[in-house]
């Protein structure tokens, strides 16, 4: 029953100046339309019109190729910064040290070879057998081995070392950065396959398979219980006797019992039968929308559209 006819029905029974116990209503739904974020071609759509669903089950999937390889490749760009910090963690690779090892070693020998040289030639200018050049140069050339040696020292000593603290940081913010990208391409590809927040009723699929799907565009709708609703309009001079949280009892054509809803909204705001023109003598045509919740194991028996006949459960004080 659409609302004209509701309206009707409540200036008939509101010429009479009576007031009743009962309306006449009609079941609405608040539908949640499932969508992804992402686009794609609809490759897997695994519910129809009329299924119930539990929470968790699997709705539909898009193609997700484009997904897939953008999270290879941040899979593999994160590899290579945890690579890269490990490397200036670790300092110079082992073979570079055992080069620079090497060269310590042959410049430890010439050195030991300058010093022996050095003192053969400072004895023998004792006795003038060499010139004072002779013994300048062999002292120069000790002093120069030694000299490189040290240098040497220097170098393995750095080179064990891991790299500066800024180059450090640098690399660790990398490696943060690719595990960021990382994670949103696992979000993106966890997008193209879509479940269930909630238990409900399929009411309705919007694609069909192989069709160009937008992102944020709804794949289908569904109907929680929990948002299955009684919604019936009463005058104003029975506004005062409702209240939220008041019982209700629903009767239906074809149900085999009473279906028990409780208030859940009284609007604020008044409406009038159409047509009309405000005054003193149509303020029985003035009306409010009432809107009640019946219980989830209730709400499927009841469809959207299907009109209803509500009654207090309880007669007001």
């Amino acid at each position: 029953m659409n609302k004209f006819g509701v309206f009707v029905l409540l200036m008939l029974s509101a010429c009479t100046g009576e007031q009743h116990n009962s309306w006449q209503a009609y079941a609405e739904g608040e539908f949640v339309y499932i969508a992804s974020s992402q686009s794609g071609r609809l490759d897997e759509l695994t519910v129809k019109r009329g299924d119930q669903l539990a929470a968790g089950a699997p709705l539909f999937r898009l193609e997700s190729q484009r997904e897939t390889a953008a999270r290879q490749q941040a899979r593999g760009q994160l590899a290579v910064a945890q690579a890269q910090l490990r490397d200036l963690q670790s300092g110079r690779r082992p073979a570079e040290l055992a080069v620079i090892q090497a060269q310590l070693a042959q410049a430890q020998a010439a050195a030991r070879l300058s010093a022996e040289q050095l003192r053969r030639d400072e004895a023998q200018l004792a006795v003038a057998a060499i010139s004072q050049a002779r013994l300048d140069a062999s002292r120069a050339g000790a002093t120069a081995d030694e000299a490189r040696v040290q240098e040497l020292q220097r170098q393995l000593q750095v080179a064990r070392l891991p790299g500066r603290e800024q180059q450090l940081a640098a690399q660790a913010a990398q490696v943060e950065a690719a595990a960021a990208a990382l994670r949103q391409a696992d979000w993106a590809l966890e997008q193209k396959t879509v479940k269930a927040t909630q238990a409900g009723l399929v009411y309705d699929t919007l694609y069909r398979l192989g069709e160009w799907v937008p992102a944020g565009s709804p794949v289908l709708r569904m109907l929680p219980p929990q948002n299955l609703k009684l919604r019936f309009f009463v005058s104003e001079t029975e506004l005062g006797r409702l209240r939220t949280g008041m019982a209700l009892r629903a009767r239906c054509d074809g149900c085999a019992r009473e279906i028990t809803a409780h208030i859940s909204f009284i609007s604020p705001q008044a409406e009038y039968t159409p047509p009309v023109i405000y005054s003193n003598q149509t303020r029985d045509k003035l009306v409010f929308m009432i809107e009640a919740r019946p219980q989830a194991q209730d709400a499927g028996l009841l469809h959207p559209g299907q009109p209803l006949q509500l009654s207090l459960a309880e007669r007001p004080a």
